[in-house]
């Protein structure tokens, strides 16, 4: 496989981007090698510019649940963009966006949308220090909320991968308020509580982790920060950026039963155009600028083309089964996959939710960061560039999580794990 004009392009993007790109997992420090150039991308497979085809389970890193360039969102998209980009002004795709969203996750009566996972992640703290007045939130070992300074204290997602525990440029005074726990152990978190229980305003979590790899939530965990938050007086985020729309039609809180205090969501609402949004129960909404005195404001916020891209998504996938074929395709290929690497000796965990999975280089249980870190990473590296070689694109770090699309087939699958196969065969010489 000549991967010639990619590197190329590499060499040249060096020269005005740091490190050659515009978001670090992109890079591929963690798996070696350069990044593949994407020249253009349809239905499950995207294309390099060197010609290259590739079986894809990145998927922009989750948002195209439907796959790459789907006629009825492209349509509705280039219909917009014929009538203007931007308005800065209110325009009907947002009204109809928010009404689906509220409809489809019961605990968001309002929304607010903005423009990233990291803007609504940050400014959902913002809204809960308000209301509670206090300071402090509750977050956790190897979950990813997006590049806000109160964030980056043990974050998943590219901060793991790098091995980085936290960001230089993040003040000692921020890191102080953010107090860390580790994800599905309770008792991590009512320590917390017990000695910071009247200063904690949040916590914050993804009800799934998808940032350090899939980590599976045990649900009484989720259940016990909700009892917990309630007793006393703090408010449950739920970061839903990777689970909201993915895991079912709403959000991942509808399949637990958990109704928590605000909801981040991006990625799919967005339908593969940047977007973000936050929502909560109509009091707590109530308290944002205008209508209130907690201040958040965006030029692009509410964007058409992100707005329309997302109601013509959200509208597919809630008048088809496709979560049900997406459940059993994941099913299989992740069958097919362990008893791929039970073949090769190998008896790695992979762990599934819905259309997501992660094939993790341990033979460990992962039900956390600890185990998360005892994956063999060079090794991963090894596997993906072999894999990349026999055209599937795995995502090129082994703490992030593969998305399956509506557009995947059997066919897809099938050779998926037969690559597999000769890519292990490869790496094990």
């Amino acid at each position: 496989m000549k991967t010639d004009r990619s590197t190329e392009m590499f060499r040249v993007a060096s020269q005005y981007m740091p490190g050659g790109v515009n978001s670090p997992v992109r890079a591929f420090k963690a798996v070696g090698g350069n990044p593949i150039f994407i020249k253009e991308a349809h239905g499950a497979k995207v294309i390099d510019v060197d010609g290259n085809a590739y079986i894809d389970y990145v998927g922009s890193w989750g948002p195209l649940i439907l796959g790459h360039s789907h006629p009825q969102v492209v349509e509705a998209v280039c219909s917009m963009a014929s009538r203007g980009t931007s308005f800065g002004a209110p325009c009907e795709a947002e009204i109809e966006l928010a009404s689906l969203i509220c409809a489809a996750i019961p605990s968001m009566e309002m929304v607010r949308m903005v423009n990233s996972g990291t803007e609504a992640a940050m400014s959902a703290v913002r809204l809960a220090r308000a209301y509670t007045g206090r300071d402090k939130i509750v977050k956790f070992e190897g979950c990813y909320h997006g590049h806000a300074d109160s964030f980056l204290i043990k974050a998943g997602s590219g901060l793991l991968t790098s091995g980085v525990p936290t960001s230089p440029g993040v003040p000692a005074s921020i890191g102080e308020l953010t107090l860390i726990a580790t994800y599905n152990d309770l008792e991590s978190v009512i320590e917390l509580f017990n000695e910071y229980g009247k200063e904690i305003a949040a916590v914050i979590v993804e009800p799934a982790a998808g940032n350090m790899g899939l980590v599976i939530p045990d649900y009484e965990f989720l259940d016990g920060l909700r009892q917990l938050t309630l007793k006393n007086g703090s408010l449950l985020i739920f970061d839903e950026v990777i689970t909201g729309f993915r895991a079912c039609y709403g959000g991942f809180q509808n399949i637990v039963g958990i109704r928590p205090d605000l909801t981040i969501l991006g990625k799919i609402i967005g339908g593969g155009l940047p977007v973000g949004a936050y929502g909560g129960s109509r009091e707590i909404m109530q308290r944002v600028s205008p209508q209130g005195d907690v201040y958040q404001a965006g030029t692009l916020s509410g964007n058409p083309l992100a707005m329309i891209a997302g109601v013509e998504t959200l509208k597919i996938l809630a008048d088809d089964d496709w979560y049900d074929r997406l459940e059993v395709l994941t099913y299989y290929l992740t069958g097919k996959l362990k008893t791929i690497f039970e073949n090769h000796g190998l008896l790695y965990e992979i762990n599934r939710l819905a259309s997501m999975f992660t094939v993790f280089f341990t033979e460990e249980l992962v039900e956390n960061y600890t185990a998360v870190l005892s994956c063999d990473t060079q090794k991963y590296g090894a596997f993906h560039q072999a894999l990349l070689n026999e055209g599937v694109y795995f995502p090129p770090a082994q703490f992030e999580t593969g998305f399956i699309s509506c557009a995947h087939d059997m066919e897809d699958v099938n050779e998926t794990a037969e690559a597999v196969d000769r890519a292990l065969s490869i790496i094990q010489g």
